[in-house]
């Protein structure tokens, strides 16, 4: 890889945002890449907004993401992949787990929560690929996992073998068991195929 490659993670308090962006930090580094992140977090702990930028390559000076330049928007909640749809660049795509997670700001009164925020993405003429991340976690029986779907429905839009990724993510929970190994290692790949389902879909 010749370039710099950005991801921007987004999502809500709570969802794992921030680990994911480590594990792929981790995947890229293993790989011999520099790599450079940072996060915002705003009442995180309180299911607050969470954006967390990811730009790796052969040398990376600062870890902020300009708009127009997100080669991936890996968003664990519609609204708020819908918000920052402005920071891909032309032709990238937004991966989108289209569960509704309501944030306290909605529900305080401060903010309306869009009636349809994924059928906007893709009015705009953006590349969005939408799937039930949430649902594929609960199916596997903890919706935790959905940490780990999502990464799963990112790794073949990386620049290095999804198997890359899958090792960094096991690796988290080998102290857990192999059980636990095992629910992570289906919810990766269940992220995957939902991926691609969707994108044959709007292929």
């Amino acid at each position: 890889m010749s370039g710099t490659t950005n991801i921007l993670v987004v999502g809500i308090g709570g969802q794992g945002v921030m680990t994911a962006t480590e594990i792929l930090a981790e995947a890229a580094i293993a790989l011999g890449h520099d790599a450079k992140k940072t996060e915002v977090a705003g009442m995180a702990q309180r299911g607050g907004v969470v954006s967390s930028h990811l730009r790796f390559g052969p040398r990376v000076l600062s870890p902020q993401i300009a708009p127009g330049e997100a080669d991936v928007l890996l968003a664990f909640e519609a609204a708020e992949g819908l918000r920052w749809m402005h920071m891909l660049r032309p032709g990238a795509a937004a991966l989108v787990n289209d569960s509704r997670f309501v944030p306290p700001v909605v529900e305080l009164g401060l903010y309306d929560y869009p009636s349809d925020p994924v059928g906007q993405m893709k009015a705009g003429g953006r590349r969005v690929v939408s799937f039930d991340a949430t649902t594929i976690a609960q199916g596997l029986g903890d919706i935790r996992l959905g940490n780990t779907v999502m990464l799963g429905a990112i790794a073949d839009q990386l620049p290095f073998s999804a198997d890359v990724l899958l090792d960094c993510v096991l690796k988290r929970f080998q102290r857990k068991g192999e059980k636990v190994v095992a629910l992570n290692r289906q919810a990766f790949e269940s992220g995957r195929a939902a991926v691609g389902a969707a994108e044959a879909a709007i292929a």
